[in-house]
């Protein structure tokens, strides 16, 4: 497993068992406090840190995200994220951490749009964002979805080195 993907699945269990303290904290308290930020300013400041690192390896990793070449022009395919009511249709682009992830997405996108032609490309994180950074309505980047529903906005993904 790599790296990225050991980060990813231990911000979720920590940010899954944070969100279980909210609810039941919620159940006695109006509101978070300080408090409840004090007893739990450990686990908040690693959530902090993992993210933080993903933040590097995305900007560095090489990813598979799938294009569909059904229309006239090649296009990435897009997760559509915003509300119905919205007029705006903000989007993510999946990306996959290896092939398996990818094929596993592209059945499941024929189920969605048909028996369309897609295809597999590899680009770093940096780059992925770098060509779509002129679209207002992008968000970023959902890391193996569906599974895990893991999104990192586009203005997160960064490099220290800089």
């Amino acid at each position: 497993m790599s790296e990225l993907k050991e980060l990813i699945e231990r911000f979720i269990e920590l940010d899954d068992d944070l969100n279980e303290k909210i609810e039941k904290y919620l159940e006695t308290a109006d509101d978070i406090d300080e408090k409840f930020d004090k007893e739990n300013e450990e686990q908040i400041n690693e959530l902090n840190e993992i993210y933080h690192e993903i933040e590097h390896s995305v900007h560095n990793e090489e990813f598979i995200f799938i294009t569909n070449a059904s229309s006239e022009e090649k296009e990435v395919v897009a997760l559509i994220v915003s509300d119905e009511e919205e007029d705006v249709e903000e989007f993510v682009i999946p990306i996959y951490t290896d092939e398996e992830e990818a094929n596993i997405a592209i059945e499941e996108f024929k189920e969605q749009f048909g028996e369309s032609e897609f295809h597999i490309d590899k680009k770093t994180g940096e780059e992925i964002i770098a060509d779509h950074s002129d679209d207002e309505d992008f968000i970023g980047l959902a890391i193996n979805a569906p599974q895990w529903d893991f999104v990192i906005a586009s203005e997160d993904v960064h490099d220290c080195s800089e």
